[in-house]
C-alpha cells in the first residue's frame, strides 16, 4: 500500500513539473490581417497596452495588413506588372487607410481622424512609432510580400522588424498566453 502511494505521489510530482515547464510566456501574439484604419488602431492599442502591463508583444502582418507598413516616401523599381498593379491599388502607408465601416467615400475616415486629433488620441503613425519605442516586435509575412510584389526597401524603418514565414510566427504564438487575429 505504501509503495503504491509513493508511486502515485511520484507520478503526480512528475505531472506538476511537466505542467510548470510548459507554461506559456507572458506574451501576446497578434495576426494583423486587416489594413483597415480602425482595426489597425485596435491592434496597436492592444499591443501598447499589453506592453504597459509588462507583456512581450509580437505582431505578424500578413495580406491586407502588410501595406500599412509601406513607407509613402520610398519608391522602388524593378517590380513586375502584378507587383506594380498591387503597389498602385493598395494603400501606401498609414495615411491612405480607411475605416472598415462608415467610410462614406472617405468622409467617415476624415471625421474619425479629426475626432481623434480633437480628443488627443494618437494617430496610427504615432501608434506605430510608440510601438517601436516600447519594443513591440513586428513580423512581416514574406509570402504576402511576394504575392503583392512588395520589396523590403519600400517598408518603413522600424527598430524590430523581421521578415518571416508563418512558422516563425507560430513558434511565437505557441509560447504566448494570448493569441489574437485582427
Amino acid at each position: 500500500m505504501k509503495e503504491e502511494i509513493e508511486k502515485q505521489m511520484a507520478d503526480l510530482k512528475a505531472q506538476v513539473d511537466s505542467l510548470s515547464q510548459n507554461q506559456p510566456e507572458n506574451k501576446i501574439s497578434m495576426i494583423v490581417f486587416s489594413g483597415d484604419l480602425d482595426k489597425a488602431l485596435a491592434a496597436f492599442v492592444i499591443g501598447t497596452g499589453a506592453v504597459a502591463m509588462g507583456m512581450e508583444v509580437v505582431m505578424f502582418f500578413t495580406f491586407w495588413g502588410t501595406p500599412l507598413l509601406r513607407d509613402k516616401l520610398k519608391k522602388v523599381k524593378g517590380k513586375d506588372v502584378m507587383g506594380a498593379m498591387f503597389g498602385a491599388m493598395l494603400p501606401k502607408g498609414t495615411g491612405e487607410v480607411k475605416l472598415s465601416k462608415m467610410n462614406m467615400a472617405g468622409m467617415g475616415t476624415t471625421m474619425m481622424k479629426s475626432l481623434m486629433k480633437k480628443k488627443n488620441v494618437a494617430s496610427l503613425e504615432q501608434m506605430i512609432e510608440m510601438a517601436g519605442e516600447l519594443g513591440i516586435k513586428i513580423f512581416v509575412c514574406e509570402m504576402s510580400m511576394d504575392l503583392m510584389g512588395f520589396k523590403r526597401e519600400e517598408m518603413i524603418s522600424y527598430p524590430d522588424m523581421t521578415y518571416c514565414g508563418v512558422a516563425k510566427f507560430l513558434e511565437q504564438a505557441m509560447e504566448s498566453k494570448i493569441q489574437l487575429f485582427i
